[in-house]
């Protein structure tokens, strides 16, 4: 599950509890809800946090929720569920109309990791966590929309080929050098500090959370390809120009 606070225009969501917060269709669920209400509130200026209680950020899928099913078959059709339905949480992070911040917290781990990439800036802790895709070493593929945001978010392909072909557990130094994410900061507690003051800044400028959307999207195609963003955003540019054009006559 998840939590919605609000400090000034800084929306704070935080996935809750002790465990490794795995996606499953409950969390799912609770982070759509929260995003829906962010963007129905949304105005200039509005930032959006994200962060996690526990050891986990998130630790990808919930692998234990599918084996529940109590056959191969059943299994793999929650599994397919569950990816299917995760893709709805990177659209709405690709689309939210303000600027993203990513508090990890502690490790992210497949899903988990593209969970925090899903956000504009991904801010680490430097102990006790890690990104990692562990897909390679439990014998699963790389669904196409993690493999295409992905390429987006780590241009280096010397990157991406020891992120996805060695399995490397990143720290968050590692992935500062790396160009993964953005800072690294040597306690949690230093971690959302500076979150929240690069959220400030943020909203500072107060932009056109519409036009701050589209351009996030048209930086992404390939991704917003897949998740069938590409008719949002191309049309939604259009009438923000329009609507630009207007107010200046």
């Amino acid at each position: 599950m998840c939590s919605l606070e609000k400090s000034g225009n800084i929306f704070i969501l935080t996935l809750t509890g002790d465990d490794e917060q795995r996606i499953n269709p409950t969390l799912i669920e609770s982070i759509r809800n929260s995003l829906k209400q962010v963007r129905t509130n949304a105005k200039p200026g509005s930032v959006l946090v994200t962060t996690a209680q526990g050891k986990f950020f998130s630790n990808g899928f919930d692998f234990k929720y599918a084996a529940a099913a109590g056959s191969a078959t059943g299994s793999y059709d929650r599994l397919s569920g569950i990816s299917d339905s995760f893709k709805f949480v990177v659209a709405d992070l690709l689309s939210l109309p303000m600027p993203t911040v990513a508090v990890v917290s502690g490790h992210a781990v497949a899903a988990g990791f593209l969970l925090a990439l899903s956000h504009d800036y991904v801010l680490m802790r430097k102990s006790k966590g890690v990104l990692y895709m562990s897909e390679l070493n439990i014998g699963l593929n790389v669904p196409d929309y993690f493999m295409a945001f992905l390429k987006s978010k780590i241009p280096s392909s010397r990157v991406r080929r020891d992120v996805l072909l060695q399995s490397m557990k990143v720290t968050a130094e590692r992935a500062v050098e790396m160009g993964i994410i953005d800072f690294a900061y040597d306690t949690v507690e230093e971690t959302k500090e500076a979150a929240m003051k690069l959220a400030v800044k943020l909203g500072s400028n107060k932009w056109n959370g519409e036009a701050y959307a589209d351009i996030r999207m048209n930086s992404f195609p390939e991704i917003c390809e897949l998740l069938r963003l590409v008719a949002i955003f191309k049309s939604g540019f259009v009438v923000d120009i329009k609507s630009a054009l207007s107010s200046k006559l």
